[in-house]
């Protein structure tokens, strides 16, 4: 009996080695972001520059899956269905985490209950520009056209579910103009209509307007929060809208089961990756906020997040388009 006890005990301490082996060794192959929006995007612009950096870091390739559609969810439902085993991460703007759990009754995945919060990930701030045929320089009289021909101007956004809509669809709401709203598949292709003129203005992220702004191809009439990057450019609160709080985020989470060692390591090199000076440098230029969220603190901010959106959705009887 102490013989086979001894034999059991011997095969647990190897079955933990074994799995502690595993961990150390992680990430033992490419790791894939799932990026649930089309190319060219904020989102995807902040994953290739995450990838880049932990490609480095984990001496590990890092490959970028776009997989765009449905505001965020059919990349979200790809990446809750992967298997949980460190080597598939979604990194994804708020509407597939935050916002869609309240703007659809049948999602494919539960956004709670099928992803583990890893890391936060980086804040971007939006700014309002308009086509420059637009016959507004501020964000005042863009209001006033959208009072004077309600639906006359058209806006485009990266779906129902995202901030790039619900922002408009809030100053709607407290300034009583009314745009008429065309969804895409992100926010990469809404720049080239937009430049193209086939949009009349959008709420993109900072990060992929400040060049066509800077190169008189669009102008910017208001922005969430001041940069370096849009000195003159007034924020929200400054152009006569103090009332509206939104904001993009582009974080990081994991299938639900994925082992909480590879959570916190994946978290900690996300972290460190964002301090190295040459992360740090480029997401300072694309106007990146870096937040250092430990994986708790991400998880008590996403339940907060998604009673805001909540409220936003419920109050404007949004539904998806």
């Amino acid at each position: 009996m102490n013989r086979g006890f001894g034999a059991a005990v011997a095969v647990l301490f190897a079955l933990h080695a074994a799995l502690a082996h595993a961990q150390e060794a992680w990430p033992a192959r490419p790791v894939r972001f799932i990026v649930p929006s089309s190319p060219g995007g904020g989102t995807d612009l902040y994953a290739r520059q995450l990838a880049q950096a932990l490609s480095e870091s984990l001496k590990q390739q890092l490959i970028v899956d776009n997989r765009p559609g449905a505001s965020g969810n059919i990349g979200a439902e790809a990446a809750a269905k992967a298997a949980p085993d460190g080597y598939t991460f979604l990194v994804s703007a708020n509407p597939a985490i935050a916002v869609n759990p309240s703007l659809y009754k049948n999602l494919p995945y539960d956004a709670e209950r099928d992803f583990v919060p890893v890391a936060r990930g980086v804040v971007a701030p939006l700014v309002i520009c308009v086509h420059p045929s637009v016959p507004a320089r501020t964000l005042g009289e863009l209001v006033a056209l959208g009072r004077r021909e309600p639906g006359k101007l058209s806006f485009g956004s990266a779906g129902t579910g995202s901030p790039t809509f619900l922002g408009i669809r809030m100053l709607e709401e407290v300034s009583g103009a009314k745009f008429l709203h065309v969804p895409f598949k992100g926010m990469g292709p809404v720049m080239p209509a937009l430049v193209g003129g086939q949009l009349d203005f959008a709420f993109p992220d900072a990060a992929i307007a400040i060049p066509h702004i800077k190169a008189g191809k669009l102008r910017a009439l208001a922005i969430i929060a001041r940069t370096h990057q849009l000195p003159d450019v007034p924020t929200l609160a400054e152009a006569g809208f103090p009332s509206l709080e939104i904001y993009s985020s582009f974080s990081v989470v994991a299938p639900a089961g994925t082992p909480a060692a590879i959570v916190q390591r994946m978290s900690a090199e996300i972290a460190r990756a964002m301090k190295s000076p040459g992360l740090a440098q480029r997401l300072e230029h694309y106007t990146l906020i870096p937040v250092f969220d430990t994986p708790e603190q991400f998880a008590a901010h996403l339940r907060k997040e998604r009673a805001a959106w909540a409220a936003v959705i419920r109050r404007n009887a949004i539904v998806p388009d």
